[in-house]
């Protein structure tokens, strides 16, 4: 599978702290330059956080703000409005900045992760009722493909790689979901459920340029790979030897390994130490050297909303050293 971005490249996962769209985009056009990304910014207050962001682009599925979270409702409101207006100006500030990039990543929550986060009106979540659930994926992938299209738009002659963040896959998978009262569970979602779900949404990006994010333990690697992911991003420290068979395979199927070496909060971090842990991976899965760089790409472990603004300028900074250096060679 050929892909987009050079041998080399390193990108952010999404989030960042701050408040200032353009100061954001800034220090990504800076540091990841072969892989930019469109930063999300919740610190901003209500409506700029991952889900709101994601449900400010849902089609004919209108969601608002209620006191137990977000919640179906019958028609879009006020809430959803402010989310849009949070993510317009995103949008405003990348169009200022970013005209001749020749490549941007936009991210958008999962059907999975945002299944398990919206409410129906009868105050259970929307992962419970599989024709809500298709409903909602299949509002999802079209309010991504008016994203793209937007975009396309606002940055003609860029191209554009979609991650799709799913932190709440496994859950969702294995039944571990909080109920809204906390007191029990959802029922397990059936792959056979999930995986067409996601596999729409990744289907609104060309091949090679589809990627999905989940920073949990246990990820479902095959889920992944026949949903149609060009590139899965995880937790490098969540990657346990029992599951290197499934990253083995994935690299021999030509899917990217977007590795997170750096925490998501402020830190001490080395270079060194995240060039040594790829590394020690590689070797594991024992391949060649030599397709390490066009293999891997370096990431943090999650964003880093909640890390502060000089923390994450370093972490921006290390993760474009490490991608140069997988590039010259490790040794």
């Amino acid at each position: 599978m050929t892909h987009p971005w050079p041998a080399g490249a390193a990108t952010g996962v999404g989030s960042l702290p701050g408040t200032d769209p353009a100061e954001a985009v800034r220090l990504v056009l800076g540091e990841v330059a072969e892989l930019p990304y469109l930063p999300e910014l919740p610190g901003r207050g209500f409506g700029a956080d991952a889900i709101a962001r994601t449900g400010a682009l849902l089609v004919d599925f209108p969601v608002e703000w209620q006191p137990h979270g977000w919640t179906v409702t019958s028609h879009a409101g006020r809430d959803q409005a402010r989310a849009r207006d949070h993510l317009n100006r995103d949008l405003d500030a990348v169009t200022e900045q970013a005209q001749g990039v020749a490549l941007l990543k936009v991210s958008v929550c999962g059907p999975m992760t945002l299944g398990a986060a919206l409410e129906l009106p009868n105050l259970h979540k929307v992962l419970t009722d599989h024709g809500a659930f298709r409903d909602l994926a299949g509002s999802l992938a079209e309010g991504t493909r008016v994203l793209l299209a937007e975009l396309s738009s606002r940055l003609p002659g860029t191209a554009f790689v979609l991650q799709v963040d799913e932190p709440s896959l496994p859950q969702a998978l294995s039944g571990q979901v909080p109920t809204p009262s906390g007191y029990g569970t959802v029922r397990s979602l059936p792959r056979s459920v999930a995986a067409p779900a996601l596999a729409s949404v990744l289907e609104v990006a060309p091949p090679g340029h589809r990627v999905v994010h989940c920073c949990a333990a246990e990820v479902p690697y095959d889920l992944l790979a026949g949903c149609g992911a060009s590139a899965v991003s995880v937790d490098a420290s969540l990657v346990t030897d029992a599951q290197l068979d499934f990253l083995g395979e994935l690299v021999e199927a030509g899917i990217s390994l977007w590795l997170g070496v750096f925490p998501g909060t402020d830190a001490q971090i080395s270079s060194a130490d995240a060039r040594e842990r790829i590394r020690r991976l590689w070797s594991k899965l024992g391949f060649d050297p030599n397709r390490l760089a066009d293999a891997v790409v370096p990431t943090p472990s999650c964003g880093l909303a909640g890390a502060s603004m000089p923390y994450a300028r370093q972490v921006m900074s290390a993760l474009n050293e490490v991608g140069r250096s997988l590039r010259d060679g490790l040794d």
